[in-house]
């Protein structure tokens, strides 16, 4: 009588274990412009054109070629597999955000940014996080305005 109750617990165990792995995979966009739409295919609409380049995302779920996945704001929708790849990047979370020439808060500014700004991770220190942009301006960020 046990194997009977322990065979479906494993059984459902097994069979969501692939899917949990997946929820926990984060992509990036890894080519300069890409579209994410509201189903997984071409003849779906589009509900965020131009995504760009290092945009970061986790991956929901997947269906042949195609990955549903949310962005920092819970946003939601379809990516081409092709378009992502595993970089590790993140994204401006803040209004305002201060990127330095070296990290450390009292260091000299390289840029601002506005929210919802992505970056490729080069490297890390501590708090700090020496980004470069897509269009190849680079500092250092505190981890703290970045998803």
């Amino acid at each position: 009588m046990r194997i009977r109750t322990i065979i479906p617990l494993v059984v459902a165990v097994l069979m969501a274990a692939p899917a949990m792995c997946l929820a926990a995979t984060r992509v990036s966009v890894s080519v300069e412009s890409a579209n994410v739409r509201t189903g997984p295919g071409t003849k779906y609409e589009i509900v965020w054109k131009g995504v760009e380049k290092y945009y970061p995302l986790v991956v929901l779920d997947q269906a042949d070629s195609w990955y549903y996945v949310k962005d920092f704001e819970n946003d939601t929708g379809w990516i081409f597999k092709k378009l992502v790849d595993k970089t590790e990047t993140v994204i401006t979370t803040k209004e305002r955000c201060n990127v330095r020439k070296e990290p450390g808060a009292k260091k000299p500014l390289a840029f601002v940014v506005d929210s919802g700004v992505p970056f490729k991770v080069l490297t890390r220190k501590g708090n700090w996080i020496q980004v470069r942009h897509a269009d190849g301006d680079k500092g250092w960020i505190h981890k703290s305005l970045v998803w």
